[in-house]
């Protein structure tokens, strides 16, 4: 974003009285940082002045209202990130954060999903998760921090109210196996199982009935004439599962492993399914269907450049417009 973008923003939340606040605001480049310091300033002065104040944004008099507020967020010292200049940093009453409570965090969310024994279970998923980090092995996609651990919670919550009947440790060692066996290479599932007998010794997994998803997925791989092989279909009920519990999902593996194959066959299953359930019910509304209809849309991001995939500022009008990619092209498709 250059100081024009900037400006344009804050012009509107002066005027309106709006709070706005600004993540990651370091990652804006070092010489439009130095240029936004006097809008921010200019705002500022207006505020301790007081209502109907006015003040100077990119050439343009703008009102200020007394109720603006102006907050940053940012992580310092990353690579790539620039400090902000001492003039800016000057303007901003600085908040220091402190390392999170696990434990803390855990217990609470798993609280308000809930779960009467919070806080016996929130000590489990904090070990698991501190024991996962320091044994098993360094693969680039694992990710045991905060953000895993908050996915798990939600989808463990999500468990409770699908299986009423489940006991609550029943309902958590499933969440935790649903959301990390996926990911897992062949040699980490073996001590992740150990981890698991360790931690939660008297439990069995337990056995949800997933027949509907497996058998129409099933049908789709003879339909494809495809041998049915043990590994893809468990790798396919996986990518179901993930799906469910993530909007945001990536396939990784070797040439040939049967990535394409894995999602292709559980659209087609989905498909099959959302047609039965409509044949059954022809009125039923497909927000409320169990089994959704799946459109797909293939992009191949390496084929164009980073303007065409996200959408750009095409600088040759006045005022400039905004272009979009083939990637916000296909959003808005996808939406409506």
């Amino acid at each position: 974003m250059d100081q024009n973008d900037l400006g344009k923003i804050f012009t509107g939340l002066a005027q309106s009285g709006a709070w706005g606040c600004f993540d990651e605001f370091n990652r804006i480049l070092l010489d439009v940082l130095s240029v936004i310091t006097s809008q921010v300033q200019g705002i500022m002065d207006a505020i301790k002045k007081g209502d109907n104040e006015q003040c100077n944004i990119n050439d343009q008099i703008v009102m200020v209202s007394k109720d603006t507020g102006l907050f940053i967020t940012m992580n310092p010292g990353y690579a790539g990130r620039s400090e902000l200049p001492d003039n800016l940093a000057n303007l901003f009453r600085p908040v220091a954060m402190m390392v999170p409570d696990f434990n803390a965090i855990v217990k609470i969310t798993l609280m308000s999903e809930g779960f009467k024994q919070n806080e016996v279970l929130a000590k489990k998923v904090v070990t698991i998760y501190e024991l996962m980090l320091k044994q098993l092995s360094k693969a680039d996609h694992y990710d045991f921090g905060m953000r895993a651990v908050k996915s798990v919670l939600n989808a463990s919550g999500r468990i409770k109210r699908d299986c009423p009947e489940l006991d609550e440790t029943t309902v958590m060692i499933k969440a935790i196996r649903d959301m990390n066996l996926p990911k897992f290479i062949a040699e980490d599932v073996i001590l992740f199982d150990n981890l698991f007998m360790d931690l939660f010794p008297d439990c069995e997994e337990p056995q949800v009935n997933t027949d509907t998803i497996q058998l129409a997925i099933e049908d789709c791989l003879n339909a494809n004439k495809l041998q049915l092989n043990e590994n893809l279909v468990v790798k396919i009920m996986q990518l179901y599962e993930s799906k469910v519990t993530r909007h945001g999902n990536m396939l990784v593996g070797l040439t040939q492993s049967g990535k394409s194959r894995a999602w292709t066959i559980l659209q087609e299953a989905m498909n099959l399914l959302n047609k039965e359930e409509r044949d059954v019910n022809k009125s039923v509304d497909e927000t409320k269907m169990k089994y959704k209809k799946v459109v797909t849309e293939v992009i191949n991001p390496k084929s164009i450049s980073v303007d065409e995939f996200f959408g750009y500022y095409d600088l040759t009008q006045k005022p400039k417009q905004w272009m979009d990619g083939v990637c916000s092209a296909v959003l808005k498709t996808m939406c409506s």
